[in-house]
């Protein structure tokens, strides 16, 4: 096969095949409520959209102590918060540690 030679028709049809084998690269659920740590900070939020650089948080808040870890991690329950007033989060996905769905209400109160 020359590719020189290919008709428009014929690469669009080699597109859309190519197109339909298309797997998600990423593990993520949007929809979810999640828990985020980046190199410098802890996050919640619920996620509405995972962009090829970033991931984007609604009702997103920053956790600023959690207290015991793995308590934090099982009863949700934490020292600081300080939860965005409103908008959205966008967090560079090259600066995340670890994320995970977050199982507890998401903190919207100042604590």
């Amino acid at each position: 096969m020359n590719i020189e030679e290919l008709t428009l028709g014929q690469l669009k049809e080699i597109q859309n095949k190519v197109g339909s084998t298309k797997v998600s690269r990423n593990p993520y659920e949007i929809g979810k409520n999640y828990f985020i740590q980046t190199v410098t900070h802890y996050y919640t939020g619920k996620l509405i959209e995972v962009l090829p650089q970033e991931i984007v948080l609604e009702d997103a808040a920053w956790i600023a102590d959690t207290g015991r870890f793995s308590d934090f991690i099982k009863d949700g329950k934490f020292n600081e918060v300080e939860p965005y007033p409103s908008g959205k989060l966008v967090i560079g996905r090259g600066s995340l540690v670890q994320a995970f769905q977050w199982t507890h209400p998401l903190p919207r109160a100042q604590k």
